[in-house]
């Protein structure tokens, strides 16, 4: 009966990995089983996308009558009916699992794994891939032994702003909750959907069990401080010696997943490589909401430091789209860290969010996101005083703010460009001038092939850039320009902004080959 009971809530088993020459394969349920699961997932399924589309449904249902006497009374009774064909293909399942010998075996080594995480029991369970929530913890967010060393900062300082709760915002406080807690959330972070878990849902288990039987990837579940579960996947190959001794740390995009996201660059350059999912995507639990996402990267960060042993300065932050904000924060939190590399990533998620919807919401997005979801890149970005490099995609079709269909991006308003002005402003105050700002404008407004003419139109000299910047310190920011003239200002802007950015001619979704992820350039280099 014990055997039943634990077919009946266990997880759902996905996968036998490869083991002792025997090749792995998927785990195959029987008829009873697959059946039941097909409905259990078909009514999860309806009932995320109703959360989705709920600020079109109710009206409708409004407008029928659903919310009278009548309309309730029969919406009860199809509810009650749904809850009791859900809980009779829940348990028809765990028969089904129970009939099933393969599962039996799983469930029994499982249950040893929770009794006693032994390296011997981690061994066994780490032959099956299945979903995490059972999954014994591997790593919690305070196992971290010395937690209290990284830098501190006020997330009320940089991350909240509060909006004065007075008569005229009430409106606004009640659209804006009702909003990001329906269709908001989900549009700033897609893959946290059951539609794009069910488009990529079987993608992403055949990559995984790719990184783990090709790769030799370890599959951790980790805790954070909120009791959200992160999935994660750590590649080592520091045994291959060069790359491999440096950690390569990734933060996905807002449809992005470990298993088929940005991790495959730095793993094709043979850098040891740690990728994990978002709050809320695929077999992470919680909401991406900055609070959460924030508690899950700190998680991570300490479970490559105190768990798989990387110091802080070999460990290197590399992030596409909207990942960006999750290691910009991860930068700031560890300043220690190698260094930081950005792809295709923006500056603030309010001007960007605002040029995809209709001009008549922009309060309403802009107060929502204020609130809820400040995604500051920038501000956070600046905070960090090492070696960054930002990769702009010339055909950025997201992160542009003036796209015409048909025609190519603007890309004078990619929003990677004002990462970059910020930044430099930020570490180069009395260089960048309103003269040379014009200048650095200019420079952004074209590709590598307008940058390069105006690279000699202004007789940009390397060699002398670089000596006029060794007689500063590398500390930021640096006071270089107050000696300068306009010319010599314009010319250690256009090398600054060289180096700090790069320019790759693609879309946004293309993955980024090997040959653009490179060191990021040092001032302390120099």
């Amino acid at each position: 009966m014990e055997n039943v009971y634990r077919c009946l809530v266990g997880p759902r088993l996905y996968r036998i990995h490869r083991q002792s020459g025997v090749e792995g394969q998927q785990y195959i349920a029987n008829v009873i089983e697959s059946g039941s699961d097909r409905c259990l997932k078909v009514i999860q399924f309806c009932s995320s996308l109703s959360c989705w589309f709920s600020p079109i449904i109710l009206p409708i249902l409004y407008r029928k009558g659903l919310f009278t006497v009548v309309g309730l009374t029969t919406a009860s009774k199809f509810m009650l009916s749904l809850s009791l064909f859900y809980v009779t293909a829940y348990f028809v399942r765990g028969i089904g699992r129970f009939t099933n010998g393969d599962y039996v075996r799983f469930i029994s080594i499982l249950t040893e794994a929770q009794r006693s995480l032994s390296q011997e029991n981690k061994k066994l369970l780490r032959r099956y891939d299945c979903e995490l929530s059972a999954w014994p913890v591997d790593f919690r967010w305070d196992d971290g032994s010395s937690r209290d060393e990284k830098k501190k900062t006020t997330r009320s300082k940089i991350q909240v702003q509060h909006t004065p709760f007075t008569f005229k915002t009430i409106p606004y406080h009640i659209l804006s909750y009702i909003a990001i807690h329906t269709f908001g959330r989900r549009m700033v972070y897609p893959g946290t959907t059951a539609l794009m878990s069910t488009l990529v849902g079987d993608t992403i288990k055949q990559a995984r069990a790719k990184l783990v039987e090709e790769k030799n990837g370890e599959r951790a579940k980790l805790l954070t401080e909120d009791d959200n579960i992160i999935d994660s996947m750590f590649l080592d190959r520091r045994q291959n010696g060069g790359n491999g001794q440096t950690l390569v740390v990734c933060f996905e995009g807002n449809a992005g997943f470990y298993e088929i996201g940005c991790i495959g660059t730095p793993t094709e350059l043979g850098f040891s490589v740690l990728g994990w999912n978002h709050p809320g995507y695929g077999e992470s639990t919680g909401i991406p909401f900055p609070d959460q996402e924030q508690n899950a990267v700190d998680t991570v960060m300490q479970y490559a430091i105190h768990r798989l042993g990387f110091l802080p300065e070999n460990i290197c932050l590399f992030a596409w789209s909207i990942g960006g904000y999750s290691a910009s924060w991860a930068a700031m939190q560890y300043p220690d860290v190698k260094q930081v590399i950005l792809d295709a990533t923006f500056d603030d998620i309010v001007p960007l969010a605002t040029s995809k919807m209709p001009g008549a919401w922009k309060n309403l997005v802009t107060f929502t996101l204020r609130k809820y979801m400040n995604l500051n890149v920038s501000e956070l970005l600046n905070e960090y005083l090492g070696p960054i490099l930002i990769i702009r995609r010339s055909k950025d079709e997201i992160i542009t703010t003036d796209v015409t269909p048909g025609y190519p991006p603007n890309i004078s308003t990619n929003r990677g460009n004002f990462l970059l002005q910020n930044l430099l402003k930020k570490r180069y105050p009395n260089l960048i001038n309103e003269a040379a700002s014009a200048l650095l404008d200019e420079w952004l407004a074209g590709e590598s092939s307008h940058q390069e003419i105006m690279f000699m139109t202004h007789q940009v000299d390397s060699n002398y850039c670089k000596s006029v910047l060794e007689k500063y310190s590398s500390t930021y920011p640096i006071n270089i320009g107050e000696n300068l003239n306009q010319d010599q200002k314009k010319q250690l802007v256009l090398y600054l902004a060289s180096k700090y950015m790069q320019d790759f001619d693609s879309t946004h979704c293309t993955p980024l080959p090997p040959i653009y992820f490179r060191t990021p350039w040092s001032h302390s280099q120099l």
